[in-house]
């Protein structure tokens, strides 16, 4: 039987450290640092607390959680924030912590996915946990690119064509 681990790594961390962090820095552009943190109402969240949450998240699955490295987290202060950091350097900070989980993950096998961790209160495998985060940054990062285009007006380009394969 195949292994399944090496596509699932591969395209995980082309997700996470190609297309969404790439979308991320193209939305991040075009918005002002006030923009970073203009909130549209008190039950929404700002582009800059999805940039500290996101950071937050892929700390606590990937680097805490399959990882096991220490870390500290203050989830209700990601999303409590009314201003803070500058845009570029939430997203360095963000680009540093996908790094260092895309280490983590790019080190996984057919083996160590299928082992348990205890994380955020939850009993799931190491696969379970790099699928979590994978689908959570997409989520956020859809939102970021929805309050960058409200606030700029600006066409990202997001979109890119496949590239033709050769057969």
């Amino acid at each position: 039987m195949a292994s399944c681990a090496e596509p699932f790594v591969r395209r995980s961390l082309s997700l996470l450290s190609d297309e969404y962090l790439r979308k991320l820095t193209r939305s991040v552009a075009v918005v002002s640092d006030a923009d970073v943190w203009w909130r549209p109402n008190e039950a929404s969240n700002s582009i800059g607390n999805l940039l500290l949450h996101l950071r937050g998240n892929v700390t606590q699955w990937i680097l805490g959680g399959v990882g096991r490295r220490p870390f500290r987290r203050t989830r209700p202060e990601e999303f409590s924030a009314r201003s803070g950091a500058p845009a570029e350097k939430l997203l360095s900070d963000l680009t540093e912590t996908v790094r260092e989980a895309c280490e983590i993950i790019a080190s996984q096998t057919d083996d160590s996915l299928l082992e348990r961790r205890q994380i955020q209160g939850y009993d799931v495998s190491v696969l379970e946990a790099v699928y979590h985060v994978v689908e959570h940054f997409s989520m956020h990062t859809g939102q970021i690119i929805l309050m960058a285009k409200a606030r700029s007006g600006s066409d990202l380009a997001l979109w890119e064509p496949p590239t033709p394969t050769r057969t």
